[in-house]
């Protein structure tokens, strides 16, 4: 890492901000218990949990893929009164509380909700399943797909695009062959906080989803409960869970990297 033109008085906060993430998870790895630590994060209670996590994780990472690039190419190119609203809309997850994101969907998915009946004539309960699950992860981690990739589009510029259309392409092949790999670093970076945020989710899930093993709770559900009963394995869970995320994140910045490296 060079710092060459960083000026030398910011070194010191920076540190300091380091330091100030970084104590928390140095202290939760030196105070495990190393010795039973295989045997904590093992249980059958915490395997189930971490492998709908992760299960969850990948199919809202996809369903934040799938609705938020269309939204962020329409935020991105839009402008107006209508934009700006559309834009507060889809950041509002980011500003309320997880429990009043689960509320909100209660509201609209429960059997009592807005859409319960439709969903009950056509046999389906949303609430208090695995669905349940992946709705909350997506609803709270969409926006942070949509500001990244909104953000590269607009530095991106619409050049590149006037010039496809100008040589005749029509605007679903400027999309794919233009616009999406030139914004593809902060598709990349979307995804991964995304990902990220589907996989630390906490309050939207037991609120609309409820905490059944196996079907709805996921990992840091289990480390809640874990936190009551059993401190060990709950500090012993929480260490898996950062490993994870750092892993993830590592590996796909790589990738990003390695992407953005070898663009023209």
């Amino acid at each position: 890492m060079t710092t060459t033109l960083v000026p030398r008085w910011l070194l010191v906060p920076a540190a300091l901000g380091t330091l100030f993430v970084g104590l928390p998870i140095v202290a939760m790895a030196l105070s495990v218990d190393w010795s039973s630590f295989g045997s904590l994060v093992t249980t059958e209670a915490s395997t189930d949990a971490l492998l709908l996590s992760l299960r969850t994780a990948a199919v809202s990472t996809l369903l934040c893929l799938i609705l938020g690039i269309p939204l962020a190419v329409v935020l991105a190119r839009a402008t107006g009164t209508a934009a700006t609203l559309l834009r507060s809309l889809v950041l509002v997850p980011l500003v309320i509380p997880p429990v009043v994101g689960g509320i909100a969907l209660l509201q609209a998915f429960g059997r009592r909700g807005l859409l319960g009946s439709t969903l009950d004539v056509l046999g389906l309960q949303v609430a208090f399943s695995t669905t349940a699950v992946v709705i909350a992860q997506t609803f709270v981690a969409m926006p942070f797909l949509v500001l990244s990739l909104e953000g590269a589009l607009r530095t991106a510029g619409t050049r590149y695009e006037d010039v496809s259309a100008t040589l005749g392409a029509g605007p679903t092949t400027t999309f794919r062959r233009v616009t999406i790999p030139l914004a593809l670093p902060g598709l990349i970076s979307g995804s991964i906080l995304a990902f990220a945020r589907c996989l630390g989710e906490f309050g939207a899930t037991i609120t609309f989803a409820g905490s059944l093993q196996g079907t709805t709770r996921t990992l840091p559900l289990e480390i809640y409960l874990q936190r009551e009963g059993d401190p060990r394995a709950a500090v012993a869970l929480s260490l898996v869970l950062v490993a994870v995320a750092v892993l993830v994140i590592g590996l796909t910045r790589a990738r990003r990297d390695s992407l953005a490296g070898g663009a023209p």
